[in-house]
């Protein structure tokens, strides 16, 4: 039945026929079904997951899961209230946390190894360590016991998507309003609104160096280290919107930098978003055909955020990684263009794309089924999940992490973590995953209890059959 719905779909979208003629299909209900969408839209089934699903239904439990306000999550609230730095405001972690840490550290590279104990962190050090500690184990205990777990598998994509480094500089003072304020309330949203919030959020300001992003005539300007600066309008372009393939043009990167110059932070404060009117370019430019007119302001970089929301190349990229994430490494074309399809119908709903994706017959199709191999996260969430284990210190379990090649917050180029499967397949990597089977299964990782530990449990862990959703 559903090979000769898929069949019908397809045959439509090659004709020509507009996505909204096509009534849409029913989910499956059988317990492959079930399975197979526990696998894909959260980070792995617990005990009793598939009957409580079949019980309510799959196309219920699917609604569920889009309208993430309405899901209790109050248990997982419970377990994150212990992380204190979680709802803290950048300046106040700049001013509080890092700001102190970096005098000490300047403090012990000027005193050398003179003093006893120099190696050794203090509490001004270990406190400072405590901000990533905390945004790491908030993202573990989030993918094991969030009962929205569509809306933390969405989380992580976009996350992914507008990738910012840890690692470099105070964009690790950011992280945390990142996250919290310019993802997560967007993931079910409006595309452009999403875009726009990453764009302003000054972990990406600092992370892709627009703060630096200046006109050459401003205060400033003919700095070495200031002037235009390409490298946010460069991975907006192709990462972010159009798609490495969109049909832009080096002059077209030129002139998306000069509408952004002037929105920049001041690090140092751990100061928000701020539009500085002396520093911006105020000439005429124009952006893939489209001219933004002379004299404007912080509206250019507005103007060029709509250009590229609004882009059919856009709507085909968004469409392409979300069918790659959810399907397949390969998604069907005919997918990827009725998905493309409804995102410009809705003018970039992102709840109605992910719809369009998840209950398509292409993500029930037998050869979607176990076709996408767990990055590491999804393993170790899946196997916790799957195990019932109780976590009372998830900070082992980034180290894991790190170990499987997977540093959470810590990705250094700006393509993010990659979706497919050649990037996690590897003798090593194996090898790790086994290694933390086995440890799991003798109930031997720090931090975490498996009531039910034992040879067979690590077998069933490190299987090839569980490496895959």
């Amino acid at each position: 039945m559903w090979t000769r719905s898929l069949a019908v779909v397809s045959l439509l979208a090659l004709l020509g026929s507009r996505p909204a003629a096509v009534a849409p299909l029913p989910v499956p209900t059988t317990e492959q079904a079930v399975l197979h969408a526990l696998n894909r839209l959260t980070f792995g089934p617990r005990p009793g997951d598939v009957e409580r699903v079949r019980s309510i239904g799959l196309q219920a439990w699917i609604d569920q899961q889009l309208a993430p306000s309405r899901i209790d999550d109050r248990a997982l609230g419970a377990r994150l209230a212990r992380l204190d730095t979680l709802a803290l405001d950048s300046r106040t972690i700049q001013q509080e946390y890092s700001g102190p840490a970096m005098v000490e550290r300047r403090r012990r590279q000027l005193a050398g190894n003179r003093e006893p104990g120099a190696r050794q962190p203090n509490e001004v050090l270990r406190k400072d360590r405590q901000v990533i500690a905390d945004i790491e184990e908030a993202k573990l205990l989030r993918a094991v016991y969030s009962e929205r777990q569509l809306e933390e598998v969405l989380v992580d994509f976009w996350f992914n998507h507008f990738n910012v480094f840890a690692g470099k500089g105070a964009t690790r003072n950011y992280l945390n309003e990142y996250e919290r304020d310019a993802v997560r309330p967007h993931v079910l949203g409006n595309f452009r609104e999403l875009l726009g919030a990453t764009a302003k959020n000054p972990a990406m300001l600092f992370y892709l160096d627009n703060w630096l992003n200046v006109a050459e005539s401003s205060p400033g300007g003919a700095s070495p280290r200031r002037g235009i600066n390409e490298n946010y309008a460069r991975e907006l372009m192709e990462l972010h919107t159009l798609g490495v393939d969109g049909g832009y043009t080096q002059t077209d990167i030129v002139n998306v930098a000069r509408a952004f110059t002037g929105w920049t932070i001041r690090p140092r404060e751990g100061s928000g978003f701020m539009f500085v009117p002396a520093l911006h370019d105020r000439d005429e430019k124009t952006v893939l055909g489209r001219t933004i007119k002379a004299g404007g302001g912080v509206d250019d970089g507005e103007q060029v955020l709509d250009i590229l929301a609004a882009h059919p190349a856009t709507a085909r990229y968004v469409a392409l990684k979300l069918a790659t994430r959810f399907v397949s490494d390969t998604p069907p074309q005919a997918l990827v263009e009725r998905a493309a399809a409804r995102f410009t119908a809705t003018r970039g709903d992102l709840r109605e794309v992910t719809r369009t994706i998840i209950t398509s017959p292409e993500f029930f199709a037998p050869e979607a089924y176990r076709a996408k191999v767990k990055t590491p996260l999804e393993f170790v969430a899946s196997a916790l999940r799957t195990t019932g284990a109780e976590i009372r210190n998830a900070v082992p379990l980034a180290r894991e992490l790190r170990e499987m090649g997977m540093p959470l917050y810590f990705c250094q180029p700006p393509t993010g973590y990659d979706e497919t499967a050649s990037t996690w397949v590897s003798a090593g990597a194996l090898v790790s995953r086994m290694n933390f089977a086995v440890e799991l299964g003798k109930n031997a990782v720090r931090g975490v209890t498996v009531r039910a530990a034992n040879d067979k449990l690590a077998l069933e862990i490190g299987s090839p059959e569980f490496q895959r959703r």
